[in-house]
């Protein structure tokens, strides 16, 4: 158990206090004067940014079911250490999302109505509950990790004899609004671009959040890794930068594949905001990585991991955005860019998911190395820009 002591300050951490706090009274600005008087939302434009960054966490927090469902219900045990990492990222990721929809909401006060007034005929009904129910679901998995902290036996036997039910409604609810997300925009086929409305948009999106959700995981455990400890081995990490290769790889053939079959191509070649938008999001996120992923030796280097999960993540972070935004744009007739205070909240939101994940995996037991190591502290996730031992070659 690890003895408490006051974090030290660094750049990185006051920048965190900074960007939380005026979030926070952004968020109060939100709430006192309003949607419309704070934000540079509208009729023509009701979602933007926060919509792009709900999608975003939801994507990324993929990690929680993927990883869960590898391991305890297709039993690939070698990837147990990562297990509680990846319920961490999700849980707080679902957690920021249900504040974001909240401060999203014209009328926040009535968030609460889809619990009693159902409408099973609308896709945001289905939505609202998956997020619901998987979000208990994740509470109740991260519980198990709290209870052993205090070492609370009987709560443990009783939250491991229930785990399996929970796991696969987690694996169940997380797969379906997953997907369901891109069903939202096939309700707009005249309004959104064609460079990224399809039917296949749930198939897509469903494709494209696992190879963010496991990027993450890499992601994060090599940001945590310093000092010499090794939370994921070389052979698990270059095994996951495969499964990312041959999902990029999947995506990128089902998505031009569509594309062609409903004979969109040529808005590939026509010069345009959204097609800039387009190269962009499927170079950098999409066509690097797996050109990167594919070689052995960059699957086996930290910084080679490092710089091709990143690329996903802004890869998957843009498609999200131009699905929300870009493609509901008609430059420059019809345009959207968030305020001053949209932005805010949004950066003051991060901040404090990445905030919440360094402080727990400090003093809770999220990584296994911890139960042989207690005097070593987990690192803050800001330290990844002075991580020295980022070198391009195996380890």
């Amino acid at each position: 158990m690890k003895s408490f002591s006051l974090p030290r300050i660094t750049v990185w951490r006051v920048i965190a206090v900074v960007l939380i706090a005026a979030g926070t009274v952004a968020a109060l600005a939100r709430f006192t004067l309003g949607l419309g008087a704070t934000t540079n939302l509208s009729d023509e434009f009701p979602w933007g940014l926060w919509i792009g960054f709900d999608f975003l966490g939801i994507g990324l927090a993929a990690a929680g079911f993927t990883i869960v469902a590898a391991v305890h219900l297709f039993h690939a045990d070698r990837y147990e250490p990562i297990v509680r990492p990846a319920i961490l990222t999700a849980f707080i990721g679902y957690l920021l999302v249900v504040l974001v929809l909240i401060i999203d909401l014209g009328r926040p006060e009535h968030f609460w109505h889809p619990l009693v007034m159902w409408n099973p005929h609308s896709v945001m009904f289905e939505i609202t509950w998956c997020v619901i129910l998987y979000t208990t679901v994740l509470s109740l998995e991260f519980a198990s990790i709290v209870v052993e902290r205090f070492k609370l036996h009987a709560p443990i036997r009783w939250i491991h004899n229930m785990s399996l039910p929970f796991m696969i409604a987690g694996v169940l609810l997380s797969t379906l609004h997953q997907s369901s997300f891109g069903s939202l925009y096939l309700i707009v086929p005249n309004r959104l671009h064609a460079l990224w409305y399809s039917p296949l948009l749930p198939i897509l999106f469903f494709i494209s959040c696992i190879a963010s959700g496991v990027s993450m995981v890499i992601f994060e455990t090599l940001i945590l890794s310093r000092n010499g400890r090794t939370l994921l081995a070389p052979e698990l990490r270059a095994n996951l930068a495969k499964i990312i290769a041959v999902t990029l790889g999947i995506y990128l053939v089902v998505r031009f594949q569509d594309m062609s079959s409903r004979g969109v191509l040529h808005e590939m070649m026509i010069v345009t905001y959204q097609s800039i938008a387009f190269y962009v999001e499927i170079v950098i996120g999409f066509v690097i990585p797996l050109a990167l992923l594919m070689s052995r030796r960059v699957r086996y280097s930290r910084r080679g991991l490092f710089i091709s999960t990143a690329l996903v993540l802004i890869g998957f972070a843009a498609n999200r955005m131009n699905t929300a935004v870009t493609g509901m744009e008609i430059w420059p007739s019809r345009t959207y860019f968030p305020s001053v205070l949209e932005i805010l909240i949004t950066l003051g939101i991060a901040a404090i998911g990445f905030s919440a994940f360094t402080l727990v995996a400090r003093y809770l037991p999220i990584f296994e190395t911890e139960q042989h190591d207690e005097g070593a502290s987990a690192p803050s996730i800001y330290d990844v820009v002075t991580d020295t031992q980022m070198v391009s070659r195996p380890d």
